[in-house]
């Protein structure tokens, strides 16, 4: 059997929902279906929920067609011991996701960090399709990313390449769940923005509400909104200076923030290492969660 007969299925684990794509063999989209994830009841309860999405998405299958399965999870697999580590669904941390997953479908499945999906999916056929540097951010519930050189995302010894929302940039910030202070998540991923509003107001907000609210003038809503814009200028305006990509392609539920892309990009050129940046700074080409196109195409076989 040719590989041009294989099918792919892709899982993308967030911290609110999980998203399942079927692939044909020539990459058109069968199925795509988004569920939530039931983060608030535990592990297994996410173990068991993706495995039946991955069930779901196999009973759309011609009888019988092969197919590969990978599945992107917001940390990542620790290549001697197995277990999960650095994920903010901190309920997967420690645990072998990977090895009880195979275990309840029967077959191999392909385990990589969701911000590294997106970045493969983006420069494959996304925003970052023609540039030879990319860096794909993930900004939804938490806060990822991934580098592509010359089409290939690298994941390194400790496959930490690109975790850049772990970055500690305020020692007086709020706590992270990594055991840090101030880390980029804390400050730019929705989850951070929130925590940061109810502390400060003592009122609970979504980061859509928050957003909303800047919109329409609301003193409280603003500040928050602002602050968050600047600390996305001061975050991605240090990578910039560090690695000097090509592009920046964003994704995650918060890059459909219009914002981002004028008064963000202003932000970002205050604070990076040159006076005439010219660092495009684009949207995804797939969606806000095309992790899971990436995701597709990291499975491998049974």
């Amino acid at each position: 059997m040719v590989a041009a007969e294989i099918y792919r299925i892709g899982i993308d684990l967030g911290g609110t929902k999980t998203e399942g794509v079927l692939l044909d063999p020539f990459d058109k989209v069968l199925v795509r279906e988004r569920r939530s994830t039931p983060l608030a009841e535990g592990y297994q309860a996410i173990l068991e929920s993706v495995a039946q999405l991955v069930r779901d998405l196999a009973a759309r299958l011609p009888q019988q067609a092969p197919y590969t399965l990978g599945v992107g999870i917001p940390g990542s697999v620790d290549a001697v011991t197995g277990l999960v580590r650095n994920a903010n669904s901190v309920c997967l941390i420690g645990r072998p996701f990977q090895a009880d997953l195979e275990r309840l479908l029967g077959r191999r499945v392909g385990v990589r960090n969701d911000a590294d999906c997106f970045t493969l999916a983006e420069c494959r056929k996304g925003a970052g399709v023609g540039h030879q540097v990319v860096f794909g951010v993930i900004m939804g519930t938490g806060c990822g990313g991934g580098i592509c050189f010359d089409g290939v995302v690298r994941e390194g010894p400790h496959r930490i390449s690109g975790e850049w929302g772990h970055v500690a940039i305020d020692p007086a910030g709020a706590p992270c769940y990594c055991g840090n202070r101030g880390c980029i998540e804390t400050k730019i991923s929705g989850s951070g923005v929130e925590a940061a509003y109810l502390a400060r107001n003592g009122v609970s907000l979504t980061m859509e509400e928050i957003v909303a609210g800047a919109r329409g003038g609301e003193e409280r809503a603003l500040l928050a909104f602002n602050t968050f814009l600047d600390d996305f200028g001061r975050s991605l305006g240090g990578l910039i200076s560090i690695l000097d990509p090509d592009a920046v392609v964003l994704g995650g539920g918060l890059s459909n923030i219009d914002e981002l892309y004028h008064a963000g990009v202003e932000r970002v050129r205050h604070y990076a290492f040159h006076n005439d940046l010219r660092t495009p700074i684009l949207k995804n080409g797939l969606g806000d969660s095309a992790g899971v196109f990436g995701a597709a195409w990291i499975g491998i076989p049974p």
